[in-house]
C-alpha cells in the first residue's frame, strides 16, 4: 500500500511539474540590450506599464543619454496624459523613471529577469556572441527575444541553447507612440513563449500581430507602401496575422 501511495505521489508530483511548466511566463522584469532610440523606447513602454526594467548598454555616458531621452519623452506623454492635473504628470515621470535600472554589464543582470529584448547594432556575428554569452547567466525560465529588422530570428536563436524560448519582437519608431508589434515564431518557438510574449505586448498597450518568416515591415517597405502611421499596412498581405485576442 505504501509503495502505491508513493507512486502515486510521484504521478500526481510530475503531473503538477507539467503543467507548471506548461504555463505562459507572466513578464515582470525586463531587460533590454541597447540604450539606442529603439532600447530607450522599449524600456520606457515597459516602465510606464509597470514593469521593473534594467537597461544595458557599454558605457556610463551612453546610459546617460538614454535616461535623459526616455525623461524628455515621458515628460511629452505626460503634458499630454495630465493636462489637467500637473502634479499627477510629475509623479508618473517619476514614478516611471524610478523603475528604470542602468547598467554596463548585460551578463549581471539576466539572472533574474524574465525577458531580455536585444536591440543593438543590425550584425548577426555581434548578436550571436551577446546571446552565446547571456545564454550562460540568464534563468532557465528566461525568454530572449530581438527587435531586428532585418536578420533571420533562427540565425539568432541558434546561438543559444534555449530556441525554444527565443523569438522575435519588433517594434516601430517612435516605439512610444506606434501601436504595432511584430511577435516572430521560428519553428523551434514554443507555443508558450509565443503566447508570453503576445501577452507582454499587449500589457505594453500595443498590437501584436503574429509573423513567420518576412516581417511585415521587410515587406511594406519592399512595396513601397510603409510610412511613420502604417496606412496601407494588412497582416493579410505579408506572413503576419493579427495576435490572439
Amino acid at each position: 500500500m505504501a509503495f502505491v501511495t508513493r507512486q502515486f505521489m510521484r504521478s500526481v508530483s510530475s503531473s503538477s511539474t507539467a503543467s507548471a511548466s506548461a504555463k505562459k511566463i507572466i513578464v515582470k522584469h525586463v531587460t533590454v540590450i541597447g540604450g539606442g532610440l529603439m532600447g530607450a523606447g522599449i524600456a520606457q513602454v515597459a516602465a510606464a506599464t509597470g514593469h521593473t526594467v534594467v537597461l544595458v548598454d557599454q558605457t556610463e555616458d551612453i546610459l546617460a543619454k538614454s535616461k535623459k531621452g526616455i525623461e524628455e519623452s515621458l515628460r511629452k506623454v505626460a503634458k499630454k496624459k495630465f493636462a489637467e492635473n500637473l502634479k499627477a504628470g510629475d509623479e508618473f515621470v517619476e514614478k516611471t523613471l524610478s523603475t528604470i535600472a542602468t547598467s554596463t554589464d548585460a551578463a549581471s543582470v539576466v539572472h533574474s529577469t524574465d525577458l531580455v529584448v536585444e536591440a543593438i547594432v543590425e550584425n548577426l556575428k555581434v548578436k550571436n556572441e551577446l546571446f552565446k554569452r547571456l545564454d550562460k547567466f540568464a534563468a532557465e525560465h528566461t525568454i530572449f527575444a530581438s527587435n531586428t529588422s532585418s536578420l533571420q530570428i533562427t540565425s539568432i536563436a541558434n546561438a543559444t541553447t534555449r530556441q525554444d524560448r527565443f523569438a522575435g519582437l519588433h517594434f516601430f519608431n517612435p516605439v512610444p507612440v506606434m501601436k504595432l508589434v511584430e511577435v516572430i515564431k521560428t519553428p523551434m518557438t514554443s507555443q508558450k513563449t509565443f503566447e508570453s510574449l503576445v501577452d507582454f505586448s499587449k500589457a505594453l498597450g500595443k498590437h501584436p500581430v503574429s509573423c513567420k518568416g518576412l516581417l511585415a515591415s521587410l515587406w511594406a517597405s519592399e512595396k513601397g507602401f510603409w510610412n511613420s502611421h502604417h496606412p496601407h499596412y494588412s497582416p493579410s498581405q505579408s506572413n503576419c496575422m493579427a495576435g490572439p485576442d
